[in-house]
Formats: structure tokens, sequence, C-alpha cells
């Protein structure tokens, strides 16, 4: 885990050229250097604790999101390799598309607007978390950027209209005007390249970001997934011996271990349909994205065959936020 922390303290410094700084604070008063940083924040509506909430090292928008990414057809992609993960998003009457991880991690958010609907397509490395909102909020749309703060390891958003903020794991407004307002989450999945191209040989995929230097394909938290612990994050650890970074399928307050669904690759209860077939890489392995170990694509659908929205996200994060959750263990 020490060589994970230092490698995460570099990759701060040199991406983003300022020194690696946690910090976390009191539970009595806003901090004044938030005030300053945050002046549009409402700070008087908060559902947390202050002292949870803690810098993962970037400034605001040191991790810059992607506003109107730019699309290609995927005949013409060949730089992503064919194990490499991609957030697929199906909306019915449009061309299917694909978001590279290896983008992703580097980004987090991508705010798009796909058939009309204005959507953020979202991935947080440290929980593994890759979740699609729909950024309309009663009548206005939001355009969500990267805070650079953290808490329970997870990646807190900001919206620019209000300097609200977001938990993405939950896509619930914690800090500011939106607190408490819950984000509709969109169903899409993480898939291997190779099956999104051969399912959709019409579809598009984004095209890598102009202006940004980035080593993408590269995977910045080498290792990351095989740690002992989560990073920067002080909670408790998942039930049942469970590590804390095996991946769960988490479906609304439930979740399904990854371990469960290799042994049973297709799994039909709590309403939902469950199944698992190999050959997507983690993100989160080795230092080469496309040569990552298989963790495999979970799909899930509804006795319609509809699919339905969902996460697939390291155990302690399920614990942190749901930890009145029910863990759909084998029998």
């Amino acid at each position: 885990m020490r060589r994970i922390a230092n490698s995460l303290k570099i990759l701060t410094v040199a991406v983003f050229g300022i020194a690696f700084t946690p910090m976390t604070v009191t539970a009595q008063e806003v901090p004044r250097f938030w005030v300053n940083e945050w002046p549009n924040t409402d700070f008087t509506r908060t559902s947390v604790h202050w002292i949870e909430v803690m810098s993962g090292g970037p400034p605001r928008d040191g991790i810059p999101a992607i506003n109107d990414p730019v699309f290609k057809f995927v005949a013409d992609e060949t730089d992503i390799g064919s194990r490499e993960p991609v957030i697929t998003l199906e909306i019915e009457g449009e061309v299917p598309r694909a978001y590279p991880v290896r983008y992703l991690t580097w980004h987090e958010i991508v705010n798009d607007v796909v058939g009309g609907v204005p959507v953020a397509v979202t991935f947080c490395p440290l929980c593994n978390s890759g979740i699609t909102f729909d950024r309309r909020v009663g009548d206005q749309v939001l355009t969500f950027g990267v805070s650079g703060k953290l808490r329970n390891s997870d990646m807190i958003m900001f919206d620019r209209e209000t300097e609200s903020w977001w938990q993405q794991a939950i896509g619930l407004g914690i800090v500011g005007k939106h607190m408490d307002t819950e984000l509709v989450q969109m169903p899409s999945w993480m898939e291997s390249w190779d099956e999104f191209k051969t399912r959709n040989p019409e579809g598009i995929v984004m095209v890598e970001p102009q202006n940004h230097s980035r080593r993408y394909g590269s995977n910045p938290y080498a290792n990351y997934d095989s740690s002992a612990r989560p990073f920067l994050y002080s909670g408790e650890m998942p039930p049942h011996g469970i590590l804390p970074l095996e991946r769960v399928v988490k479906v609304g307050a439930r979740a399904w271990p990854l371990t469960r669904l290799r042994d049973e690759p297709e799994i039909s209860e709590a309403g939902v349909n469950l199944t698992w077939r190999s050959g997507q890489a983690s993100a989160l392995d080795s230092r080469n994205i496309n040569k990552g170990k298989d963790v495999g694509t979970i799909r899930v659908r509804d006795s319609a065959g509809q699919d339905v929205p969902h996460d697939v996200m390291f155990a302690f994060a399920f614990h942190a936020f749901f930890p009145d959750g029910t863990w759909m263990l084998p029998n």
C-alpha cells in the first residue's frame, strides 16, 4: 500500500504540478480556505461532516473534465487495445457510444449530450466506480467538474452552475444548493473494446482528448486493485471476509461479489439477471491497461431483458456508502 501511496504522490506532482497534501478538517466549522476556494458554494447546506472530506491532491479542476467530446466511427479507431475497458452507453434510437476508460482514468468526467439527453459519464479510479448520470435537475442542465476532494476515497464532483458538491458513487448532492438532490442514473456498463466494436460495428467511440498531456492507455494506479487497503480511506472494511478491493456488482442497495459471478456466470434473483463473461482487462492492474488481469464483463438486466442501472465498484466503497446494504452471497 505504501508503494501505491508513493506512486499517487508522484503522479500528483508530475502530472498536476502540485505537492501532495491530503488533509482532514474539523467538523465544527467550514474551513476558511474552502470558503475562499468555493465562494459560490452554500456551505450552510451540508449532509456530511467536514472531517469526512479530504483533499485527494489535485486542486479544483486539476483533473480536467471533458466537455463536448469528439467521436469517430469504430472502424477508424486503431489505438485502443482489444481488452481495454470502455463505458458503453446505448440510448434507443441513437448510435451506441463508447467512452474509453484510458481517457476517463485521467479526466474522470465527460459531459456529453446523446439524443438530446445531457449526460455525465463518470469514473472514479479509487473506487472503480463507473456511472452515467442524466445532468438535468428540474429545468436546469448541470455541467460537472472534478473538485479534487474525496469522501470515503470516492470522487466529489461539483456542478459549475451552483458549485454544489456531489458524491459520485451515489449521485447525491452533499453540499450546497442541491444537497440531498439525487441524479438519475442511466443504464451503462463497462465492457472490453472488442466486445463493443463486435456488437456495434457502426458505433462510435470518443476520440482522444486534445490539448491535454496525458499518457493515455497507461494506468497511473498500477497494482492498485491488488492492494491490501484502499487509498485515503479510514472507514470500516467490508464484512463476510470480503477483501476491500474486491469488485462487487451494485444494484440499488444490494451487492453481488464478483468472485461469486465467476463461479456462477448467470444469476437470477432479487428481480434482476446478472451475467459474467471473461475478456475485459482491469483498468487498475498493470501499467499497460490492455495487459491488465481479466475481470470480465457484467451485464445486468430485468425480467424483460432491459438493461438496469448498476455499478461495478470496490467492496469497501459499497460498504462505506451502504453500511446497511445487502450482500448477495452464495447459498
